[in-house]
């Protein structure tokens, strides 16, 4: 098997143990290899086939190259059996990598799983789980035994085609933090400084990983929180429900290297051991329960090995190097044929002709005098991954331009460019007189605080005015940095709209900068590299993760470096423009484009956007920012420079100051957070100047409670978010409170005796149905039945369609004679809930069906611990009731109705927790469209359970959809409210569009209280009125030009709609771009599969009217603090522009559309008496009216009443005559002062 051959050695041996010598020269009966190909590393052991032991092994990286290590490996293996005949040479190959391989070894594939599984069956008969983590993928095998003949079949399950919780992601975080790997490898597992690491995908973990770093958390702690995120994200999903039970396996890279992931497992596994109740052998050191065996990282290279014992002596056998060498050398490139896509340039004339165009201009840096006095303004931008610092003259004029990597410390970063923007001046023998400090990105909270900064500048508006500074009127700008990408429409010189990328870094400059790494090029070589490419391989647009796997497919296909390359850099416009703008046809956008970021340095990037522009707008105008990394300081700069000239001083403590700053970050036990049960970790940033001043900056707070110290200060911000929520009702929040309080009081039930009608249902002759009215006594239960009822105690968890239901179930149980403190409520999602109860593994879809099953956790084991519980109740809602007319149908989505089913495997699996815990679990099905087939279904359910009869039921049915009336009454009542006074002050308001669990303030993550504290009202979807005669002057043209029949209907934007919650998200998008007053925020979690079609028709329908809209799609568990921020904060300053708008259109209104506003307040006067008086006549609504303001008053926590009507509240409502159940609505609407401007014609009024 002697074979020469050079094998280049560039390649880095990470991780690689000490070879095992073989213990014989075996001639006879050979030697059996197991070669490992994975994503990022090859594994090869040699293996005696008589004593099955390891002779000789390696692990190695492969860095892109499989083939070349494999046959760099197998040149090692010749040398340590060199005596042995080819012949007498058998190898089985296995991993993602081998497929392609295994024809030019001559070896059998053996899957992985199979693998593992041969290799631990023959070492450790007696354990029964087996976690494996790779470099992109990551298994559980769990063994179950069958109790009657003893053997034991192997369970496996495989992260999908994500490799998040992987050592890919272990990888690239390590980078983040800057920690070498032998630190690394020795780093301890510490449990009392964890942080919230989002796990679920891997580009998040990277950016909650940028966060952290970037609040001076320490590197060992955020590792720590990284490993503890990995492994809760594989024992909430991977084991599918079933419990680890030991011994377990630890096998893997990761898990053999890194220390404090190993420990990570030990302490978690246990606590699942607690929760799950499994008994398990307390009395045995947990690391023999839980352990890394000899050789881990070599088990499915050993396992294939074996597998290959079991197969025929003439399976597997070697075929030398050889033909391996031809399979690198032309094999791979033959099997490209006709499927590889084009190269970024045809020719050098091509190629040359893009250089002389785009290039960016080489910057000279300004001169000074020896002994000349230099005033300038300096504006930062503290990015994810760089800090870029700017000096420009009063003139507006660049001297000088700063940049280097962040170092993880804002401040730190800030101090260093600073020193040197001094040290340029200095070193010409000039001074600098700073007039003024200005931030931007991740680093201007914490400069605001610690420097004084005169501004602090959102990246979005920054860089929109770097723009504007350079090109004037542009239509749109492009900026891609090194962790997110923003694209700004323009309008007269302001943004109009944007969109930004969610926590996914997909189509940015680092992962172009990683592509390159994985290589061994440097990015500035990245460019030359890919233009030399003849052909090219077409990436799926999208996830990085998933371009990551493309890259490794493609590779293994035989793309060469080059060609890879050439293909990430075409796929960048596409997760530009398809996969964050989501708007197909771009010549809508405008002609104007400019290409900024520092990624547009990059050429071959460069190339590729500029070819995807003019392919789809051939006359664009595009121009690349000539300072496109600075483009952000240079905005703060010129905003800094405005400010300061405007104001006539600068708060900045003074270059000298800055630069001599001391600074200490703690983030200690006695940093925490203390207002909440949840703890949350902070850090304090303090600062102190040469003269002694002091500042201290909070960073990493949850919530707002968060930025405060006392109780003195608690206090105060508890005081003006009161303020806020009377001045600006966030609806939002109003309606996720109402929908689970007791507010209706339900109609008792007749009393024995009472004669009710019925419909006789019988069979004619021919055995047909026939219908008979009749009339006959209530059938009622006795006393013993309702003394039942008054003992049983019902849990329902608050999640999915439960947020638009709730008053239902609830009034459904009160008006049967129980108490409202019987129906129990799981609590709202957090954090802390989803990290207590979400470890049952039952599904993985979407986050809001995925914590479902934390709240049956926490009603078992809080609620019902605190007071037992006899039932929970969790009804599977098949069709939902909707106001939209003419749906093809009214489906729930698949997953959210099924939840309850999946929910109830989750806790029964192997031990039942429901009746370990006496609680009985009711996930009957339902549809709430028909209401007589609800009835049946409901008494059905409950009829048994509570003692009731049918009549009962059904009374309790009906009143549960008064109760649900009430509900909508109320909600719509109050957002006429606000509707009114947004247009008689023109301002904005805004509108969620997202489904009823996007109530919930652990999904929506607080965004909404954002907008809030700026100064915009939050409206729901219910909170719309659904009055069609008031939504008539909204839809006049539609209703005019019959697209419509009803200005509810949505048939004339999508005629194929199917689903309650997308119709509605659907309606409301058409009536925010009706009215002038409402803008649009759109929430969508990951992964939902509905929401999907509709991202499209939504940004279709809003922008054609040109209302603002954000969108914040891809929302998981963790909360994207960053990214909504950013949002925003941009936003803001799109909404203020809009509102300039209203007020000059108001301005320009004619004499006699006022005084047409005044007759019709008139009229609206002797109608509001008119509803005053049908009001008092009616007790119901009278009441109804008076519960609600309680319930308001109660909401606000104010103390005093409702006030009177006035004779200005009584001319603040719509004219067309309401029935009188629906009087108490408007009437009510008078509470807060508000006015109404409709402009319909009017009706007569009765009086």
């Amino acid at each position: 098997m002697v074979d020469e051959t050079n094998v280049s050695n560039d390649l880095l041996h990470v991780f690689q143990p000490e070879p095992i010598s073989p213990r014989a020269r075996l001639t006879s009966h050979g030697v059996v290899l197991g070669v490992d190909v994975g994503s990022t590393t090859v594994k090869v052991v040699a293996v005696d086939p008589k004593t099955k032991e390891i002779l000789w092994s390696d692990y190695q990286r492969h860095e892109t190259r499989q083939a070349e290590k494999v046959l760099e490996m197998l040149v090692a293996v010749g040398r340590e059996f060199e005596d042995i005949p080819r012949r007498n040479i058998r190898v089985f190959v296995t991993g993602s990598g081998a497929g392609p391989l295994r024809e030019p070894l001559g070896g059998k594939f053996v899957q992985e799983v199979n693998s593992v599984t041969m290799a631990v069956d023959l070492l450790h008969p007696d354990v029964h789980s087996v976690i494996e983590l790779g470099g992109q993928d990551a298994k559980i095998i769990i063994y179950k035994e069958n109790q009657k003949t003893g053997d034991k079949r192997a369970i496996a399950s495989m992260n999908d085609k994500c490799a998040s919780g992987t050592g890919a992601t272990i990888d690239k975080c390590m980078i983040k933090v800057g920690l070498e790997q032998e630190k690394v490898m020795r780093l301890p597992w510490d449990p009392t400084k964890l942080h919230h690491v989002a796990a679920k995908c891997g580009v998040f973990a990277e950016t909650d990983i940028v966060n952290l770093v970037k609040s001076s958390i320490p590197s060992s702690e955020i590792l720590c929180s990284l490993a503890d995120a990995i492994v809760l994200q594989n024992l909430s999903v991977l084991t599918r429900g079933n419990t680890l039970k030991p011994k377990v396996l630890l096998l893997g890279g990761p898990n053999t290297y890194l220390p404090f992931l190993q420990e990570c497992w030990k302490q978690r596994i246990p606590e699942s051991w607690e929760a799950r109740g499994y008994e398990y052998p307390k009395d045995t050191p947990i690391d023999e329960l839980i352990f890394v065996p000899k050789d881990a990282q070599y088990y499915a290279a050993f396992g294939a090995a074996i597998y290959g014992l079991h197969e025929p002596e003439d399976v597997g056998l070697y075929r030398g190097l050889d033909p391996l060498k031809e399979f690198i050398a032309h094999g791979r490139s033959a099997q490209l044929g006709t499927s590889a896509g084009p190269p970024l340039v045809k020719s050098n004339r091509e190629l040359e002709e893009f250089r002389s165009e785009y290039t960016v201009p080489e910057f000279s840096p300004a001169t000074f005098r020896r002994g000349e006095t230099v005033r300038g303004v300096i504006g930062l931008d503290g990015g994810s991954t760089s800090s870029k610092a700017v000096l420009i003259n009063e003139d507006g004029e660049i001297l000088c331009k700063q940049y280097q990597l962040s170092k993880g410390n804002p401040i730190a970063d800030t101090k260093e460019l600073l020193a040197k923007i001094k040290s340029f001046v200095d070193d010409q023998g000039a001074t600098l007189e700073v007039i003024g400090f200005g931030g931007t990105g991740y680093a201007a909270d914490v400069l605001e605080e610690s420097v004084r900064s005169d501004v602090n500048v959102v990246e979005t508006v920054a860089h929109m005015m770097a723009a504007v500074r350079f090109f004037g009127d542009v239509d749109v700008i492009c900026d891609i940095g090194g962790q997110d990408i923003k694209v700004l429409f323009m309008v007269n010189e302001e943004i109009r709209n944007f969109r930004l990328s969610n926590q996914c870094s997909a189509g940015n400059g680092m992962l172009l900068q990683a592509m390159a790494n994985q290589f061994g090029v440097p990015v500035t070589e990245y460019a030359d590299n890919a233009f030399k490419a003849k052909l090219s391989p077409t990436f799926s647009y999208g996830c990085a993760v998933f371009l990551d796997a493309d890259r490794v497919n493609f590779q293994k296909e035989g793309y060469g470096k080059e060609e890879l390359l050439a293909g990430l850099a075409m796929v960048l416009p596409k997760n530009i423009w398809q996969y964050v703008v989501q708007i197909p046809r771009m010549a809508q956008l405008g002609t104007r484009y400019v290409l900024q970021g520092g990624t547009q340095y990059n050429l071959a990037a460069l190339k590729a956007q500029v070819d995807y522009i003019k392919e789809r707008v051939p006359n664009a105008e595009i121009h690349v920012h000539p300072h496109p990394g600075e483009a952000g300081a240079i905005g703060a700069a010129m905003e800094t420079l405005r400010v300061v000239n405007q104001r006539g001083y600068s708060t900045f403590i003074g270059l000298d100051a800055a630069i001599n700053l001391e600074y200490t970050t703690r983030n200690e036990e006695d940093t925490a957070c203390t207002f909440c049960p949840n703890n949350c970790s902070r850090t304090f940033i303090d600062t102190k100047t040469p003269n002694g001043d002091t500042s201290r900056y909070i960073a990493g707070f949850s919530c707002e409670n968060g930025t405060v110290e006392s109780k003195e200060a608690l206090k105060e911000l508890s005081a003006n978010r009161r303020e806020l929520k009377t001045r600006f009702p966030n609806l939002v929040d109003y309606e996720s409170k109402l929908a689970f309080r007791s507010f209706y009081q339900p109609e008792p039930i007749p009393p024995k005796g009472t004669v009710i009608d019925d419909i006789e249902v019988g069979k004619t002759l021919l055995g047909g149905r026939k219908r008979k009215s009749i009339r006959r006594p209530i059938r009622r239960s006795g006393d013993r039945q309702a003394t039942k009822r008054s003992k049983i105690r019902i849990g329902i968890p608050r999640v999915l369609n439960l947020y638009s239901t709730a008053p239902l179930w609830r009034t459904y149980f009160e008006a049967l004679g129980m108490k409202s403190s019987q129906v129990v409520f799981s609590d709202y999602t957090s954090e802390e809930m989803w990290s207590e109860g979400g470890r049952y593994g039952s599904i993985d879809p979407c986050y809001p069906s995925k914590v479902a099953q934390a709240h049956i956790h926490n009603l078992i084991f809080k609620k019902s611990a605190a007071n037992q519980l006899d039932y929970i109740f969790f009804p599977c809602m098949t069709h939902m009731p909707t106001f939209v007319p003419g749906v093809e149908d009214s489906t729930s989505c698949p997953i959210v109705s099924g939840a309850p089913k999946v929910i109830r495997a989750a806790f029964t699996k192997e031990i039942d927790f429901f009746a370990k815990n006496n609680i009985e679990y009711v996930d009957a099905a339902f549809t709430l469209t028909e209401r007589n087939y609800f009835a049946r279904h409901m008494f059905e359910t409950w009829g048994d359970r509570l003692g009731i009869t049918e009549d009962e039921s059904d009374h309790a049915c009906q009143q549960g959809f008064e109760a649900l009336r009430a509900f909508d009454g109320e909600m719509e009542r109050r957002g006429m409210e606000i509707l009114e006074k947004l247009e008689e002050e023109d301002k904005v308001g805004v509108l969620l569009l997202g489904r009823p669990y996007h109530l919930d303030p652990g999904l929506n993550h607080g965004v909404l209280e954002e907008y809030q504290a700026l100064g915009y009202p939050v409206l729901s979807i219910r909170s719309i009125p659904k009055d069609t005669k008031w939504l008539s002057r909204f839809f006049k043209d539609d209703l005019e030009r019959e697209f419509v029949d009803n200005p509810l209907s949505v048939g004339d934007v999508w005629p194929e709609n199917y689903s309650t919650n997308s119709v509605q998200k659907v309606w409301a998008a058409k009536f925010a771009a009706r009215h002038p007053n409402v803008v649009v925020l759109d929430l969508s979690n990951f992964k939902c599969g509905h929401d999907a079609p509709i991202y499209g028709l939504i940004d279709n329908i809003v922008n054609s009217s040109g209302t603002p809209y954000s969108a914040l799609h891809e929302i998981d568990a963790t909360k994207p603090g960053g990214s909504i921020k950013i949002r925003v904060k941009t936003y803001s300053h799109t909404l203020k522009l809009h509102e300039e708008q209203l007020a000059e259109a108001a301005a320009k209104r004619t004499e006699l559309q006022r005084r047409v506003e005044e007759k019709r307040r008139e009229l609206l006067k002797a109608r509001k008496a008119w509803l005053r008086v049908a009001i008092e006549r009616d007790p119901k609504a009278h009441r109804e009216m008076e519960q609600f303001k309680a319930v308001y008053r109660n909401y606000l926590d104010e103390e005093d009443g409702a006030h009177e009507f006035s004779e200005e509240d009584l001319r603040r409502q719509d004219i067309d005559p309401l029935p009188t159940h629906e009087a108490v609505i408007e009437l009510n609407a008078s509470d807060n002062n508000t006015d109404h401007t409709n402009q319909r014609k009017t009706e007569e009024v009765p009086l």
